[in-house]
Formats: C-alpha cells, sequence, structure tokens
C-alpha cells in the first residue's frame, strides 16, 4: 500500500471537488479553504454524526448555538485576553514570522537560512478584534471574533438550566465557527484561521469530577471506533504541567498520526469551576446549582470535550486514502469511508444509455434519494465509472442492465471488496441499509 501523504491529499481533493483554496482566482488567502460540492456534504455528514453521538444519544445533553461575536467582557472573564497568546519572533533578513516555541532560534531561518539572528520573543494575541458600531476609532466598541465556543456555553449556562429543566450531571453541546489569528498555518487544513468546533460542557458536582473524566475519556476514544477510524491510528496524550491550559486540572489529547505525524485531534479538559466563577465575579451575575434534592447550593465543575470539525474532516481523508494495487498492475485510488459519512452513498449507473435502461436506472436513482445520498452517472466505460466512484468513497454502486428489465434486479456493488451480487429493485433500500448497520473497513 503506498505511502498516504498531504500533496497526495490535497490532489486529490482540488481534482474531486472536496476542498479548494479560498479565493483561489485572486491568488489565493493563506490558512482559509473552501469546501466543494463533496467536501460540504462530507464535513456535513461528520458534524451530523457527532450531533447524534453527543446529544440525541444521551437524554442528559442538550444543544446550543451561540452567536459569534459576544460581550468583549466574555473574553477578559475568559482570562483569553491576557492570555491566548502565543511568543511570536521575526527573521531580520527576510521578515518572515514563527511562533517562538516551534523553532530552534539558534539556527539558520527556516524560510530564507539566513544565520542572522531572529528578533526577541514578544506575544501575540491570537483572537482577531473589530469594532461594533459605526465609528472604528473608538476603543470602547472593540469586540472579538470568538476563538472557541466553549464561553457562549459557561454565558448561557442559567438560561439553559432555567429553561430545560436539566438536573446535574448534564451537559451542553455546540458546533460552530471559532476563528483565531494564527502566526503560522500550516498542513492544509489542519491548522487555519477560521474552523469549526464540536464541543460539549458537561456539567458535575464538585467531587465526582475525575469519575466523568474518566468515562468522557473512554466515550471519546470509542467514538472514533465507531466512525470506522483504524485504532492503531488513536492514541491518548496526557498534558504535563507545563502544558495544561490556566482553568485545567487534568488534559488528554487524542491524537491521530496525520500523513505529517501525531497531532491533537480532540481534547477532554477537566476545567473544574473556573469557567462559571470567573463570569459569576465579571458579571455580577449567581451562577450557582441549586440541588433540589440536597438543597445544596454549589459551582458546577466542568468536563470538556472539544474537536476540531476541520480537523476531523482531515483526519477521515487521511485515514479513508489508499491506493489499491490489482491484479495485472493496475493501481486504484479509494477512499474507505464509513458509509454513514460517505458525501454519496449509492451511484446508480445504467450500462447502456438504450432501450429504456438509462430510464429505468433515472427512476431507480429517484427512488432512492429518499433514504440515500445519490449520484448518477451514465457517461463512459462501466470499469471507469466504478473507479471514479471509487476516488470519490461511495460505498455501493448500483448497475443497471437488460437482466433488470427482464427479472427486476440490479448489480450491487461494495466499494471495498469490489464483490458485485444481484438484488431485487424492491430489496435494494434494505439491502443497503443492513450493510450499512454492519460495516467495518476490512
Amino acid at each position: 500500500m503506498a505511502e498516504v501523504t498531504m500533496e497526495k491529499l490535497v490532489s486529490l481533493c482540488k481534482r474531486r471537488g472536496f476542498v479548494y483554496q479560498s479565493s483561489e482566482i485572486y491568488g489565493g488567502l493563506s490558512g482559509a479553504w473552501d469546501y466543494g460540492p463533496l467536501g460540504v456534504e462530507l464535513k456535513n455528514n461528520i458534524k451530523d454524526y457527532w450531533w447524534k453521538e453527543m446529544t440525541r444519544l444521551h437524554d442528559n445533553i442538550v444543544g446550543l448555538d451561540a452567536a459569534i461575536m459576544m460581550h468583549p467582557d466574555v473574553w477578559k472573564a475568559s482570562g483569553h485576553v491576557d492570555n491566548f497568546s502565543d511568543p511570536m519572533v521575526d527573521c531580520k533578513v527576510c521578515k518572515a514570522r514563527f511562533r517562538a516555541d516551534q523553532i530552534d532560534l539558534n539556527k539558520p531561518c527556516p524560510n530564507c537560512g539566513s544565520k542572522e539572528s531572529f528578533t526577541e520573543p514578544r506575544q501575540f494575541n491570537l483572537m482577531f478584534s473589530t469594532h461594533l458600531g459605526p465609528v472604528s476609532g473608538d476603543d470602547s466598541n472593540i469586540i472579538y471574533l470568538r476563538p472557541e465556543t466553549a464561553q457562549g456555553i459557561f454565558a448561557n449556562f442559567k438560561n439553559v438550566v432555567q429553561t430545560s429543566r436539566v438536573k446535574i450531571p448534564f451537559g451542553i453541546a455546540q458546533v460552530g465557527k471559532a476563528f483565531r489569528n494564527e502566526i503560522t498555518t500550516k498542513n492544509f487544513i489542519f491548522r487555519t484561521v477560521e474552523f469549526e468546533q464540536m464541543e460539549m460542557q458537561f456539567f458535575v458536582k464538585p467531587g465526582e469530577d475525575e469519575k466523568w473524566f474518566e468515562y468522557w475519556k473512554e466515550s471519546r476514544i470509542n467514538y472514533y471506533d465507531k466512525l470506522g477510524i483504524r485504532k492503531d491510528k488513536l492514541r491518548f496524550h496526557r498534558h504535563g504541567e507545563n502544558e495544561l491550559a490556566h482553568y485545567a486540572k487534568d488534559a488528554f489529547d487524542i491524537e491521530f498520526e496525520f500523513p505529517m505525524g501525531w497531532q491533537e485531534l480532540e481534547g477532554i479538559h477537566s476545567r473544574t469551576d473556573f469557567d462559571l466563577s470567573r463570569h459569576a465575579e465579571f458579571s455580577g451575575k449567581d451562577l450557582t446549582y441549586l440541588d433540589d434534592q440536597t438543597r445544596e447550593r454549589f459551582i458546577p465543575y466542568v468536563i470538556e470535550t472539544s474537536a476540531g470539525l476541520t480537523r476531523s474532516v482531515l483526519m477521515v481523508l487521511s485515514d479513508a486514502y489508499e491506493e489499491e494495487t490489482l491484479e495485472g498492475g493496475d493501481v486504484r485510488t479509494v477512499m474507505h469511508f464509513h458509509p454513514e459519512l460517505a458525501p454519496v452513498t449509492v451511484a446508480v449507473l445504467p450500462l447502456v444509455k438504450k432501450d429504456g435502461i438509462a430510464d429505468l436506472a433515472k427512476d431507480i436513482e429517484k427512488e432512492l434519494r429518499g433514504d440515500f445520498s445519490t449520484f448518477y452517472d451514465q457517461s463512459g466505460a462501466i470499469g471507469r465509472r466504478y473507479r471514479r466512484m471509487d476516488e470519490i468513497g461511495t460505498p455501493y454502486c448500483v448497475t443497471i442492465d437488460y437482466q433488470t428489465k427482464d427479472d427486476k434486479t440490479v448489480t450491487l456493488r461494495y466499494r471495498d471488496s469490489m464483490e458485485q451480487i444481484r438484488v431485487p429493485i424492491a430489496e435494494l433500500t434494505s439491502v443497503i441499509r443492513k450493510a450499512n448497520k454492519e460495516y467495518r473497513r476490512g
């Protein structure tokens, strides 16, 4: 099996319509990417799968969609105004900018090779600022694009408790855009200035946080097995004392082996009562929780699960990609997406265009639309069409031929094994649903 490289993934994503460079016709914009027809379907499928896993399968987790722009005091309370920064240096020759903790300051510049020294490290706040209202020169109306989605959850803690009748322990989940003015953006969609997060804040009684921390660690690593991600590509990394965020009691990353090496995919953090305590202090509002059984009032502790949606897309692309050498030496590129995530679930392919075969195929494709994401293709040799579908990760191809007219059966082809079976049209939906449910990557 050929090595999966970032260059191969970027090429496939552009060629097949998964991801495009933002503003490409103007030369592109560093750190920003657009999701094409297949990419947006893949991203939405991952988002929907996460949402179902984190809300609908639990009776104590509710959803939220908070505004991107929030009162600036939110970010003072959270510590982002004072602490959300990276050490930055510039090359004195080419003026290229780097994070001081990611390069060796005693070696030549990675950009131009100059042996001249770098500037002294200085802190660079990662939040994008803008102005609310018509006057841009007034510092009193400065606001920030949120660098994370979690604070919208904490700011709405009291609202959710009062309106949803939730009881400790409970969670609030959210998927949304976040923005970080990264000094360096690299590795395709792994690190970008605009991205999406999938976060859940789980509120627990103080003293029960360690139990729930272990629960969510186990739950989140098992989630990736459900997605069909290979287990040997995943591992835990525990944060050392010098890695812990200012709010964290304990933290683990789930790391994935991307083409550029092991990198963070998701974080599980024990945030204690830091966030709610700070927001209570800065807002002057009572954010304690009243236990109606014990009549005890306390500020809940928080266990956070925080995953990057865009990083999850890159993970799924990286894990799915394979160049498979077939008998005779031919190589097929295939994306082994889990059927629940694949942008196209079923491709409907008439063997010929004449004698009513194409019309029958179109009718079958329309019938399947209500249950699956479908694609109709009647152009080119059937083998070539199979290869196109393999390259975009379509799990099933349905071929309509002359026999279909005689006995109302079709050929169902499985992407991973390339096995082909005859299935009655009337049973096609149930057979595909059963295959989806039982899917395991070989």
